[in-house]
């Protein structure tokens, strides 16, 4: 690598996401960020002036924003790592999720747009893919999934909301939403994995900062094969084998309790999987930081293979 710095613009810098992006960049020699005055977030023509000046945009804004900022490229060179639902399953995009396959790495490290994936659905992707990719799982299978997360993943709102002196009551306590079967990641966990139908999905928000937990129950009866816990976990181990950011539980001794937590990998930028159950039926878990490889963390990765340097630069994979 040259020693010439690669020039970032954040578009969107005082967002959730913005923000942790941000902060990783702050011990790294290699990166210079364009800086955009705070009256002038909104200022179209600033926008442009530096998204086109950058080597690499992050765009961390809302989907209609993220579009109208993809349309103020006009310098070829420019390339863009959009964290927004806006383009994740567009032609054209790569998907950033490296670990799923060759194909999936070679497209972020060759392409000019990548999507960085949504963080309800890197738990369920890590998941599902593989099984549907080698056969084990049936396309058409109707497939279900739960997942439990901190507040931070609702942004700045919702935030507020949880940290509020005079919060409502209801706070308190966890709260399933999206209960009208709509959220905005299923398009994506659906196309990306290859299923033939969009997953029944509930996803529960809890009185935490930031941590997630996603888990997919299966029926052994309609695998095709491992229909065991300990040849599932043999395949997924040998699926993510060498991956920095994946890593394959051998059983649950480490959980405290021997319970899964949505919160205890909060600052970590890895995802851990569990595979847990029985003879007839399985539960296939999924443990990381929302806020890492759920969102800034694997938009950094993302960078990073993009930028041709370690995966892991500037990222937290110490326990």
């Amino acid at each position: 690598m040259s020693d010439k710095k690669t020039k970032i613009f954040i578009d969107g810098s005082e967002g959730t996401t913005g923000l942790r992006i941000y902060e990783r960049f702050e011990a790294r020699d290699d990166i210079e960020i364009l800086p955009i005055e705070s009256g002038r977030r909104k200022d179209v023509e600033e926008r442009k002036r530096l998204i086109n000046a950058s080597d690499i945009t992050f765009l961390c804004l809302p989907d209609a924003a993220a579009r109208e900022s993809v349309s103020l490229v006009e310098n070829p060179a420019v390339r863009v790592i959009d964290t927004s639902t806006a383009h994740r399953t567009e032609e054209g995009w790569a998907y950033g999720f490296p670990e799923l396959s060759k194909a999936h790495e070679t497209a972020i490290q060759k392409g000019n747009r990548v999507a960085v994936p949504g963080c309800h659905a890197t738990g369920f992707i890590a998941l599902v893919y593989p099984l549907v990719a080698g056969g084990i799982l049936p396309a058409d299978y109707p497939v279900a999934a739960f997942s439990l997360t901190g507040y931070s993943g609702g942004g700045k709102k919702m935030i507020g909301e949880y940290e509020a002196q005079d919060r409502h009551g209801d706070l308190s306590a966890p709260r399933e939403y999206a209960l009208t079967q709509n959220h905005k990641h299923l398009i994506e966990m659906k196309q990306v994995t290859g299923l033939l139908r969009e997953p029944l999905f509930s996803p529960i928000v809890a009185d935490y900062y930031s941590g997630m937990a996603v888990s997919v129950p299966l029926y052994t009866e309609f695998l095709r094969d491992h229909k065991n816990p300990q040849a599932m976990q043999a395949y997924f181990a040998e699926y993510y084998k060498d991956k920095k950011f994946i890593r394959v539980e051998n059983g649950t001794q480490d959980l405290y309790g021997g319970m899964i937590s949505g919160g205890s990998l909060s600052g970590w930028d890895g995802l851990k999987i569990y595979i847990t159950g029985n003879e007839e039926r399985l539960v296939l878990s999924a443990q990381f930081d929302n806020l890492g490889k759920g969102a800034s963390g694997a938009a950094i990765q993302c960078l990073n293979i993009m930028l041709g340097c370690e995966e892991d630069k500037g990222l937290q994979l110490k326990l």
